[in-house]
Parts: C-alpha cells; sequence; structure tokens
C-alpha cells in the first residue's frame, strides 16, 4: 500500500482532495472529472493521473453514471495522519490547542466520522496529560 503522506505530498492531489470536500460540505454526492478540470483549471489527462493515485490510497471513491465517473472523497485512510499529527499539536500547544473547523455537510456519516476524531483526540490529550502527571 502507498505510503498517505506520499499521497498528500503533492500540492494537485491536495487541491483534489480540498474541492472534493468542499463539494461534499456544498451537499455533492460526487465530482466529475470535468467539474475537477474546471475547477482547478489542470488538464484533464493530470485530473485522471491524480485520481488514479487517490484512488489507490483509497482516498477517493468512485461511481459510475454511463460514461461519467463521480468522485467522492473518502476520509478514513486520512485518521493515520491524524493519528501521527495529534501529538505534536499537543505538544506544541498543550491546553491552548486551536479549533479546527471542519466544514461539516447534513450527513450523519461525516457528523458521526467527526464526532469519532473529536474522541480520538480527546483521548489523547487525557492520555498525554494522565502520563504527565505520572497517573
Amino acid at each position: 500500500m502507498t505510503d498517505i503522506f506520499d499521497v498528500i505530498a503533492d500540492g494537485t492531489r491536495r487541491d483534489i482532495l480540498q474541492l472534493l470536500l468542499r463539494r461534499t460540505a456544498e451537499g455533492e454526492t460526487g465530482t466529475s472529472v470535468s467539474q475537477i478540470v474546471a475547477d482547478l483549471g489542470i488538464s484533464q489527462p493530470t485530473v485522471s493521473k491524480h485520481l488514479k493515485v487517490l484512488r489507490d490510497a483509497e482516498l477517493v471513491s468512485v461511481r459510475e453514471d454511463g460514461q461519467r465517473r463521480f468522485y467522492s472523497l473518502s476520509v478514513e485512510p486520512l485518521e493515520v495522519v491524524d493519528d501521527w499529527l495529534v501529538p505534536f499539536l499537543v505538544d506544541a500547544y498543550g491546553d491552548e490547542a486551536p479549533d479546527i473547523d471542519y466544514p461539516v455537510p447534513d450527513s450523519a456519516a461525516h457528523a458521526a466520522e467527526v464526532v469519532g476524531r473529536a474522541a480520538a483526540s480527546a483521548k489523547h490529550v487525557v492520555t498525554n496529560a494522565l502520563k504527565r502527571l505520572g497517573a
């Protein structure tokens, strides 16, 4: 499996992921390649190449409708990045860690994921605090 950090290291792929996140927050159920091309101003072959990498890393899912394909964000693989990053934020900010404003669409699945991430982050903070206290 491809290292998630290698996948998101590319700026174009991050732009595609941000576009898909924004469209999900706006209630879209998928974004076509032509919409990505138009919004980002990159060529269709370039978008297709990057979407293949994102699909292989399971960061996007695809739904076919005739000749068209619609891509949606799959955030589960990003939990690895979140798990790796949270300790740095906790160590850097302590109790003063900034709130992260996630755009949340009216989707129960997405809302559940946000709650799950918050719970995991809170667990990490409490665990570290207890370790520091020697408990």
